[in-house]
């Protein structure tokens, strides 16, 4: 019987220290996008170098942002008219082409305040986290909405940025769409164009 008590203590503290580990690990939307803005303002002090900027905003691009699925997006419904060989190809040209695009953008800010303001669940893959880039001298208030992907919520991702009501991925895909069409729908029209942007 006194075997049997400890079993059953020992399984419940496993279940504890499991349940606790997970729970843990669990973010909040709010929370992520938080911590990504306080990531971002240790990267982008004024002593640091461009070099070492641009640097650390890859990594932090990488591991926080679903570039995969960004790029799938601003394909449209061509990215199913693409061989196995095409999507691979274009998924790591997008991932070339959207990180020197990102740390271009970024690098020019030194020491930004973002505040991060409120959240809104759109369901149980979406959330709409809102924050404001502060007003310096020289620029003005800038509203910026984060889409945050929590279908497996220990690993938000970034989904999209809407800066002032415009959507950065849906303009990317409207770029996209309009190379691809200008030029009688041939895909590596697309592809020519994100190499020269990667190679400038």
């Amino acid at each position: 019987m006194k075997n049997n008590f400890f079993i059953f203590l020992a399984k419940i503290c496993l279940i504890f220290f499991f349940s606790s580990n997970t729970f843990a690990n669990v973010i909040s939307p709010e929370d992520f996008i938080q911590i990504i803005v306080d990531d971002a303002k240790k990267i982008l002090v004024a002593s640091n170098s461009v070099e070492y900027r641009s640097e650390k905003l890859i990594e932090l691009a990488k591991e926080k942002v679903d570039i995969k699925g960004i790029g799938l997006y601003t394909l449209g419904s061509y990215r199913k008219e693409l061989s196995d060989a095409q999507k691979e190809e274009y998924t790591k040209l997008f991932e070339q082409y959207f990180l020197k695009s990102f740390t271009s953008r970024l690098t020019v800010y030194s020491d930004p305040k973002i505040n991060v303001i409120s959240s809104e669940k759109k369901n149980d893959k979406y959330t709409i986290v809102s924050s404001i880039l502060l007003s310096t001298k020289k620029k003005p208030e800038v509203k910026i909405e984060w889409r945050v992907y929590t279908k497996d919520p220990m690993k938000p991702l970034i989904r999209d940025l809407i800066i002032e009501g415009l959507s950065l991925a849906r303009t990317q895909k409207e770029e996209f769409s309009s190379i691809i069409e200008n030029n009688g729908g041939d895909i590596n029209a697309l592809f020519a164009k994100l190499k020269d942007f990667i190679n400038k």
